[in-house]
């Protein structure tokens, strides 16, 4: 019955938002009574929290599945792009932006968990960039690794960048030539030049 509630949460929750679903909602289209409910969450921030953890899985899943070395590591950071533009633009949207503006405290400890669940492909990225001659040897890869996530997540901070004044597209591909003009060999900064250039195409 938990698991049942939290996909019919998270089904309601895709299409309506986290502010625009209440616990009687979710109940009566389950037909159960909210008593239910609360015998698997103890309160509405509980299952929110729940939901918003299995949404962060659903996308770390997906991203694991572009890293499995079908892409050399700046082919595979531009199909990571291409991914959470359609993602943050499709379902996931609206629930993202009202947990980061009215669940702060749960925003940030999905936050925490997201920086965990990246670590080890970032890592994995930058030291096989290096391997191949597209990343500089050099570079600190916990700093790197951690200075990326901190941008990454950054960029989606309508506190920080606006949608009145950064143009979402733009700025999550802005981002990403920074990063790589920071950590990229001559042979890396060429790679990333041929996919800044399909991007305008497409654009």
């Amino acid at each position: 019955m938990k698991e049942a509630i939290q996909e019919k949460a998270m089904e309601m929750y895709m299409k309506l938002g986290f502010r625009g679903v209440t616990l009687d909602d979710i109940a009566q289209e389950m037909s159960i009574s909210k008593k239910t409910i609360y015998q698997h969450f103890s309160n509405r921030n509980e299952l929110i929290e729940a939901v918003a953890k299995h949404m962060l899985q659903e996308i770390k899943d997906e991203i694991d599945n572009l890293c499995q070395g079908q892409f050399n590591p700046v082919e595979e950071l531009f199909a990571i792009r291409s991914y959470l533009r359609k993602t943050l633009e499709g379902k996931y949207q609206l629930p993202i932006f009202q947990l980061q503006k009215f669940y702060p405290e749960i925003s940030q400890k999905i936050k925490q968990d997201q920086f965990c669940k990246m670590h080890d492909s970032v890592m994995d990225n930058l030291k096989r960039g290096i391997e191949m001659g597209l990343y500089r040897p050099e570079i600190d890869l916990e700093f790197i690794t951690r200075i990326y996530f901190a941008g990454v997540t950054g960029t989606k901070d309508p506190n920080i960048f606006p949608e009145d004044k950064f143009n979402i597209h733009t700025l999550h591909t802005q981002y990403l030539e920074y990063h790589l003009r920071a950590i990229g060999t001559e042979k890396g900064l060429v790679l990333l030049h041929q996919h800044l250039q399909e991007t305008d195409e497409n654009s």
